[in-house]
């Protein structure tokens, strides 16, 4: 979960290195540092933001360069847990992602064998082993070293006296990008499209040698040929472009966003994998949990079809019913929870679907079939517009498999969400922002976007919130309702809108702040709500949709009101590649 980039050609590297880093720094950023090749190996490391500091490196005109930007597993935030680490001599520097599960037991093996340790990481024990190996050869050395590792990595390593980068992957991301006259590396793409559009995603177990013209792969022992992709997104997508954060440029384009997948989808012959389906399990993590939990009422009410919503790191402990379709969610293609779950659903023989937003990636390769999302490019750790192309995605597999019951209201689903991106929050957002805990609460297909909306919430504005289906809010959660806590409740105009209303009398009676997201023009939600925020749309598709993109802005407009660092919520990092 943290970002890696090197560089190796023909310009002075540590800048280059640097504004990777920068692009990088949503996937980690409670320290960062680089090691540059030059007439010696310089290492400069340091706890904190690498977007608040400058770097010494004008002198450096070394053009090979690796770097990192860290979300603590091992060892506090500090400027010694930073990395690059390095050996006992200082010769040889490396930087890691994942976790090295048995570093304790080789962490004692090296001391016992003279070794002199600086940190509390787990990384810092591959830097070790690699020393003990060298004998002048970095590459023979890395691969020496890889089978003592027990866990995930992807790894970057330079040397003083070798030419180039060595790199290697184990259920870690890690991309090389083919430049002209340079070779470039990093654990995600949008780092690298200042540099190439041409990458090459390395699969488990491959050891690469990054020089100039391009790398070189090997995969047990063996010379090995990796695709070349082009990648069909542009420098500007990953550009703040005007907006005060990547979250509400994000959430601006999610109309867009829509209209290409769902345009992308219907242009496509139907998958043969989504013809005849018995029933669907789906895994997924966080955000994704969430729009699978809604695809489950979706499908289970236009189609008929038995579905059930699975968090990815407990599906390790259930067994896959029947002949499911298993479908996995994942933004990055490199959730590792999510992984677990396709591998473990392949050993039982289900058929395996992935739905994400990185072609190449991980989980395209594990799964037997891939719909590809379109998001584009997401920096903000906070997910929206992913989630949007994931609904878009949903929609289409419930609207193939009725028949077409929702082909017109999903073609035009975009109007809903230009309509809710116009309405003005400062009402609600004035009630949420001196709260202690914010209530969500739903009802159907709208009990997953409440919790969405309360994950949101919690995401970027520390507020303590939680979502609920509304019927459940009498089962104990009443005992925490008083004027402290608002709710917000999601209350269309549909089946469950007469319940809905029950509900949230039953809470005004406690004294809650209550915003409603509902008709406008209903005069009963205007006498019950403290806050009525319109929902556009009539039909099911635009209602989700328009409460999606209300809620987002929500929390949005209260982290703002509170000054909270948007983009980089403490504690969470963008894509989370341990389990």
């Amino acid at each position: 979960m943290c970002g890696i980039f090197g560089y190796t050609g023909e310009k002075k590297a540590a800048p280059l290195v640097i504004d990777g880093l920068k692009r990088l720094e949503y996937r980690g950023y409670d320290s960062f540092g680089l090691a540059v090749l030059d007439s010696d190996l310089w290492v400069w490391k340091k706890k904190g933001k690498i977007s608040r500091e400058k770097p010494p490196v004008s002198r450096r005109k070394g053009r090979t360069a690796i770097g990192h930007t860290r979300w603590a597993t091992h060892g506090e935030p500090s400027d010694t847990n930073a990395h690059p680490h390095t050996d006992c001599r200082g010769s040889v520097a490396i930087v890691h992602n994942g976790i090295i599960e048995n570093y304790a037991s080789l962490r004692q093996e090296l001391l016992g064998r003279g070794h002199t340790f600086r940190s509390e990481t787990d990384t810092e024990v591959i830097a070790h082993l690699i020393e003990e190996h060298s004998g002048g050869d970095l590459l023979t050395a890395v691969r020496a070293i890889l089978p003592r590792l027990e866990g995930s990595y992807a790894i970057l390593a330079v040397a003083e006296g070798y030419e180039g980068i060595v790199a290697a992957r184990q259920g870690s991301p890690l991309v090389l990008g083919i430049a002209d006259r340079a070779c470039v590396a990093a654990s995600d793409v949008t780092a690298l499209l200042d540099h190439t559009d041409r990458v090459i995603y390395l699969e488990d177990g491959d050891v690469a040698l990054l020089l100039p013209p391009g790398p070189t792969i090997w995969h047990g022992g063996k010379r090995a040929d990796r695709p070349v992709r082009k990648v069909d997104w542009e420098v500007e997508e990953v550009r703040l472009g005007g907006f005060a954060h990547y979250m509400l440029k994000e959430i601006y384009e999610q109309q867009s966003v829509f209209s290409t997948t769902v345009r992308a989808l219907y242009a496509e012959p139907v998958p043969d994998v989504l013809k005849d389906i018995s029933g669907i399990t789906l895994v997924a993590c966080g955000t994704s949990y969430n729009a699978s939990l809604l695809c489950q009422y979706l499908v289970e009410e236009y189609c008929g079809i038995p579905v059930r919503a699975e968090i990815a790191s407990e599906f390790r402990y259930r067994t896959p019913p029947g002949d499911d379709l298993v479908v996995g969610v994942t933004q990055s293609g490199e959730t590792a929870d999510t992984l677990s779950a396709l591998k473990k659903a392949r050993m039982h023989n289900h058929a395996t679907l992935v739905i994400t937003n990185v072609l190449g990636s991980t989980a395209t390769r594990v799964a037997d079939h891939t719909l590809y999302m379109r998001a584009g490019p997401e920096i903000s750790v906070a997910a929206t517009k992913s989630f949007v192309a994931e609904l878009a995605v949903f929609f289409y597999i419930a609207d193939v498999a009725s028949g077409g019951r929702l082909r017109q209201s999903i073609l035009s689903g975009h109007e809903a969400i230009g309509e809710a991106l116009l309405e003005d929050l400062s009402p609600a957002v004035d009630i949420c922002k001196d709260a202690g805990s914010i209530f969500f609460v739903g009802r159907g297909p709208f009990f997953p976007l409440a919790l969405e909306g309360a994950l949101k919430m919690k995401e970027i504005t520390y507020i303590h919130a939680e979502g609920y289906a509304a019927g459940e809010i009498k089962h104990g959660p009443f005992a925490l309702l008083s004027p402290m806590t608002p709710v917000v409740a999601l209350c269309p105009q549909a089946e469950s809108y007469p319940a809905m209303v029950s509900n949230i009398r039953e809470m005004k009676a406690r004294g809650v702040p209550l915003i409603v997201i509902g008709d406008g023009k209903s005069q009963e939600l205007r006498d019950i709500a403290d806050v009525l925020v319109p929902l556009p749309g009539e039909d099911i598709v635009s209602a989700v949709l328009g409460s999606t993109v209300l809620l987002q802005l929500l929390a949005y407009r209260t982290a703002e009101a509170l000054g909270r660092e948007i983009d980089q919520p403490r504690n969470l990092a963008k894509s989370v590649t341990v389990e």
